[in-house]
């Protein structure tokens, strides 16, 4: 084998071990091999459950059947199946959820009719046979009456609620990751036995998330050889562990809901004050601000729930640029600049732009440039704190052509000084606090200048692309 063949095979086993057996998915979940059985599933909400304060007494509750009220069945691809889009178990969950609440004493209903029976045969066996001292066996105790019953079901399951995803391919080497949400809706209401009066109702809600990623290269190494690598992997919450989920917090609200309103007590009254029950009281408050997607509702005018309709902003963004010219064979090289950005109002922002960087090709030159701009900006989704936004805007640029030797490749008198230049472009903009946001952007600079690889040839003027990522402080 020689020496170019041997760098090829190594490149190319360094390359499949590093994207699928380096991968933490998949180093972590082996899918040849099966995981043993658990013994249960906790939630994020369960601690919470079976940490809340003891109740006064023990609250005897009946639950007969908690229904799938969405009749809804599985998408597949070739159209809709029989088989029901969440699970049908949700009645035994909920069982589970109240016993594991040490608030309440669950008694017997949804097998009530194989309760009753059994207990006949009982009774007719003790009515047929007596004890060893020939005494007739004594009758069977009451059965234990609820004070309270349950009611609800699983009101809504939609799916699609929110898609996206991002890819990139260049040179046949890429990749990109989807995501999609779903949504459980959950509605629970306890009922007074005595009187039939409706105590208390709650909604709960649970997102369920599915996400893929995947890397592709498909690129002809040489004349008939073509090397192809694909790795991947895609991950999906079970819609029955995120119905579980809503459970629990339903049958959490409903005894916090419970304690406020009175209709139950606590062993301690001071436990009041427990953070779990202010906790609720504070996440009941912000639930009537925000919608499903986390967005405050609020007028358009008003305030938004990330950033500042009016104010400065400052940014800083690492790049790379990637020329178009005359010469063939771009590479990419890094950049950076730097942002002091105004909002006029929630949808638009005016914003000076000072960067730097460099361009090149394999061979023949490099060239280091700055410019100077004033850009326009338009959210498209203010209130959210996910937001597209494009932008526009124009200035001036100075640049430096010069070869592999990094001698200084001459140029005519006109093109001395500054040049103009024009930009637009497109981005994502992602908040992780009120006034923090990471930024992903993608622009096109249009030079009016054919000069900047050092030569001038053809009709058109050099231009080149900026692939941006940073960090903004409102």
């Amino acid at each position: 084998m020689n020496n170019k063949r041997a760098k090829g095979f190594f490149l190319l086993t360094a390359l499949i071990i590093l994207t699928v057996g380096c991968s933490p998915q998949f180093r972590n979940m082996n899918p040849v091999h099966s995981t043993p059985a658990a013994i249960t599933y906790v939630t994020s909400v369960h601690k919470e459950l079976i940490s809340l304060p003891e109740p006064k007494e023990k609250i005897v509750i009946a639950v007969y059947k908690f229904r799938d009220q969405t009749g809804q069945y599985k998408a597949s691809a070739t159209g809709m199946t029989w088989s029901t889009a969440v699970t049908q178990g949700a009645t035994s969950m909920l069982l589970k959820s109240l016993e594991d609440s040490g608030w309440f004493i669950v008694v017997e209903r949804e097998g009530i009719s194989n309760l009753l029976n059994e207990r006949k045969i009982i009774t007719a066996t003790r009515d047929n046979y007596t004890d060893d001292q020939g005494n007739k066996l004594p009758p069977l105790p009451p059965l234990l009456y609820a004070g309270v019953t349950l009611e609800g079901g699983i009101i809504s399951y939609e799916t699609n609620t929110l898609t996206g995803g991002f890819g990139a391919r260049y040179f046949g080497l890429g990749g990109h990751t989807e995501f999609r949400s779903d949504q459980v809706n959950i509605y629970l209401r306890t009922v007074a036995t005595k009187t039939g009066r409706i105590l208390n109702n709650v909604t709960t809600t649970k997102t369920i998330l599915s996400k893929a990623v995947d890397f592709s290269l498909y690129r002809f190494i040489r004349e008939k050889r073509l090397l192809e690598i694909e790795s991947g992997y895609s991950t999906n919450e079970p819609p029955q562990m995120c119905v579980l989920e809503a459970i629990e917090k339903g049958v959490l609200s409903l005894i916090c809901e419970g304690i406020i309103t009175k209709n139950w007590e606590l062993k301690n009254p001071e436990d009041i004050k427990s953070p779990i029950i202010q906790n609720y009281l504070v996440e009941k408050e912000n639930s009537e601000r925000y919608s499903a997607f986390g967005q405050e509702q609020t007028a358009f005018n008003e305030a938004p729930a990330f950033g500042y309709d009016k104010g400065l902003a400052f940014s800083l963004n690492f790049s790379s640029q990637l020329y178009q010219g005359d010469y063939a064979n771009p590479r990419l090289r890094p950049g950076g600049d730097v942002t002091i950005s105004y909002g006029l109002h929630p949808r638009f922002a005016l914003a000076l732009n000072a960067s730097a960087g460099r361009l090149a090709n394999r061979d023949n030159f490099y060239t280091d440039l700055a410019l100077a701009q004033l850009q326009g900006f338009y959210n498209m989704w203010p209130k959210s704190s996910l937001r597209p936004f494009v932008y526009a805007g124009g200035g001036v640029m100075n640049f430096k052509v010069r070869d592999k030797a990094g001698e200084q490749i001459s140029r005519e008198k006109r093109f001395n000084g500054w040049e103009p230049v024009i930009a637009g472009g497109a981005g994502l903009e992602c908040f992780v606090s009120r006034q923090v946001s990471f930024n992903f952007l993608f622009e096109n600079q249009y030079t009016f200048t054919d000069y900047m690889d050092g030569i001038l040839h053809g009709k058109l003027d050099d231009y080149f692309w900026s692939f941006k990522f940073g960090i903004k402080y409102y």
